[in-house]
């Protein structure tokens, strides 16, 4: 195709999406985050994309399984996880941009049922929760790594009520994937952050963990060391503003 004509094409179609040629051949950065952020980075990039910026690539999974790839040499901007451990894991390698690691936002910790189970527990030391279960198994993220199940099985601990379900846990390989077991009634509970019970309407919440009961709840957010792409810094710097952090409080998360 000769350059011209390709330039010609590249104008038609801006002038059809309202967008300059100059942004629509920039690349958006890939930000790599963990599964409880979808909705939220979501609206942050349809925002930054409204603000005549590339619209950022998201790419979701447990915050254990990013940072792993990262370390891999997987090619992304910026990594946002869902709490400090995984983010102290790429620094300690060297492969954070130094300078802009920042505390994005914070959650809680829930207990959830189907929408239509009549399960409500208030939530305190050595709560009846073997015995709400049933039959049936705890859904949670993989307390092995995924830090939703880290949160959850520090508080189960702390409540004393680790050992009584420690063997009826269904884990999975994030936040999401626990939830969704409940949402089709693969599980009669689960542990989940309060942002994805909200985020959905096949569960509810039947009681929500004290914060003493586990270890802050924040997200990091960070520039890779090996990002070139030109966008990455002015996101990161969107999502921590206080713009960004207000899109992110909409669906539910903290602005502290």
């Amino acid at each position: 195709m000769q350059p011209l004509f390709r330039k010609f094409l590249i104008a038609i179609a801006c002038a059809l999406l309202g967008a300059s040629p100059a942004i629509a051949q920039e690349r958006g950065p890939l930000v790599l985050a963990a599964a409880s952020m979808q909705e939220a980075l979501t609206d942050a990039a349809i925002r930054w994309a409204a603000l005549r910026h590339p619209r950022p690539v998201l790419s979701f999974a447990a915050s254990s399984a990013l940072a792993r790839q990262v370390e891999a040499g997987a090619r992304a901007d910026l990594f946002v996880s869902a709490d400090e451990e995984w983010m102290d894991y790429l620094q300690s390698r060297k492969l954070l941009r130094a300078g802009t690691r920042a505390r994005l936002t914070e959650n809680r910790l829930v207990l959830v049922a189907p929408v239509g189970a009549r399960a409500n527990l208030r939530i305190a030391p050595r709560f009846a929760l073997a015995r709400a279960l049933g039959n049936g198994r705890l859904a949670m993220a993989d307390p092995a790594s995924v830090p939703a199940g880290r949160y959850g099985k520090v508080a189960l601990e702390r409540l004393g009520v680790w050992p009584g379900v420690a063997a009826r846990m269904a884990p999975a390989e994030n936040v999401r994937a626990a939830l969704a077991l409940v949402e089709r009634g693969a599980a009669p509970l689960g542990i989940v952050y309060a942002t994805d019970a909200k985020a959905s309407a096949k569960v509810r919440v039947v009681g929500v963990f004290p914060a003493s009961s586990h270890p802050p709840i924040t997200y990091p957010v960070a520039l890779l060391k090996a990002s070139t792409n030109r966008e990455a810094e002015a996101f990161r710097r969107f999502l921590i503003s206080r713009e960004g952090r207000a899109i992110l409080a909409r669906r539910g998360f903290g602005t502290r």
